[in-house]
């Protein structure tokens, strides 16, 4: 049995291809994918990051080249030759894969948490729709396995690296809890959506989005249940937030003193200016109970978080690499079982030929054939002992191919029949 795997991600293909591959219910296209005589268990991920399938197969080149097809037809149908997009791993590599994807370190952002749930809900659809089977069972539970060891022993996923997932770390650092805040985002961009979404996961409920072009904090504001407001009710706006993050095209600040002082304000706020040019009066810093932070301190933070980011992933790498030699250890196990159950099977049709010819003999006809079959059974069973469990030790070494193979060559497990018997 062979696992590869065939797909495409954001290191490979653009953003509106992937977009046109993403697929809500894989039930059936798994279903599908399963019955033909290629493949025998299959998984099939799909996010906006990547879609990949992983897949079990008695036939390597047969299911490599019927997953192409599946990925460039079945769910690329008008997206023409997907060939210079794809990758392909097998055995090793493709286990090494499914790891490194589990464990956040395939990511756009690497340490991300989301994509352990998506794998595992991947996962779960397939076994819903009876494509995946024991192999990829024990591969997937194996992945989440080494994807909590990498959350457990290394901090890849600790420190934000993007400059709006800082400013939301910092102001929970600030605060503390941010369940009882509340927050004002200006601006609709791709940085003040990605600080909202960060702002959701920490836990904060109460948030406003105000916006130049009221439609943009409309839209953004709906798929966040937050509400939307104009540029012109900022200082309504100031007096009501604990969080002020403000990301807007400008080319004067919009977040002034005048605004700070019309809202009438009593108690602190925090003010996180990532706009270039800045979007917040630097004067804001001269006035009481109100802390500002530009994008320069937020760059330097997030530089230091990348660096250390990058010597956890050498330290999540590592783990990677050891839980993939071990499945690899399991797998080469697994294989052997089939020579090994033939090794058996061989001798023991031996020996029961052996004691039916010895039992027609004149001189063996008073031997009790019970006594006769213990005997050859024992005998049959220590000369197999040493064989059969070196077999299973180096199976589980990268080299363990080598020996089942001579092993196949030397009791001639792989001939049509037996050697002759001698009289």
């Amino acid at each position: 049995m062979k696992i590869v795997l065939v797909g495409l991600s954001h290191r490979t293909a653009p953003l509106e291809l992937r977009e046109r591959l993403v697929v809500d219910d894989p039930g059936p296209l798994l279903q599908k994918l399963v019955s033909s005589d290629e493949i025998d268990e299959a998984v099939l991920f799909s996010t906006c990051n990547r879609v990949e399938v992983v897949a079990v197969t008695r036939s390597l080149e047969a299911a490599r080249l019927r997953l192409h097809a599946f990925l460039s037809r079945d769910l690329g149908a008008d997206s023409g030759d997907l060939s210079e997009y794809l990758y392909d791993h097998v055995d090793g590599d493709a286990v090494r894969h499914v790891l490194r994807v589990a464990s956040s370190l395939d990511s756009m952002v690497v340490g991300e948490s989301q994509i352990l749930g998506q794998t595992k809900e991947a996962w779960q659809r397939a076994v819903e729709c009876g494509a995946a089977g024991p192999l990829l069972g024990r591969l997937f539970q194996h992945a989440f396995a080494t994807a909590k060891r990498v959350r457990t022993d290394t901090k890849v996923g600790e420190r934000p690296i993007s400059v709006a997932r800082v400013a939301v770390e910092l102001a929970r650092q600030i605060f503390e809890d941010l369940s009882d805040k509340r927050a004002l985002l200006v601006g609709a961009g791709e940085m003040i959506e990605t600080a909202l979404q960060a702002l959701r996961d920490a836990g904060l409920e109460s948030v406003c989005v105000a916006n130049r072009t009221p439609e943009r904090a409309v839209a953004l504001a709906s798929r966040y249940s937050a509400t939307a407001h104009g540029l012109d009710e900022l200082p309504v706006l100031v007096s009501q937030a604990d969080v002020v993050l403000t990301c807007i095209a400008a080319d004067r600040p919009v977040l002034t003193r005048s605004v700070i002082e019309a809202s009438r304000r009593r108690r602190p706020i925090f003010v996180i200016d990532i706009g270039v040019p800045r979007n917040a009066d630097p004067e804001l810093e001269d006035l009481d109970d109100v802390y500002l932070y530009d994008i320069d301190d937020l760059s330097s933070v997030a530089q230091e978080n990348a660096e250390q980011r990058r010597r956890e992933s050498a330290k999540a790498e590592g783990i990677v690499e050891e839980q993939r030699q071990r499945f690899d250890g399991w797998l080469s196990a697994l294989r052997a079982v089939p020579t090994i159950r033939h090794l058996r099977e061989s001798a023991e049709a031996l020996r029961v030929s052996e004691v039916e010819r010895a039992l027609r003999r004149p001189e063996l006809a008073e031997v009790p054939r019970e006594a006769l079959e213990q005997l050859t059974r024992s005998i049959v069973n220590k000369i197999l002992h040493a064989p059969v469990s070196r077999l299973r030790r180096e199976a589980e070494r990268e080299e363990g191919m080598a020996y089942l193979e001579a092993a196949r060559v030397l009791f001639a497990l792989d001939e049509d029949d037996l050697p002759a018997d001698e009289e």
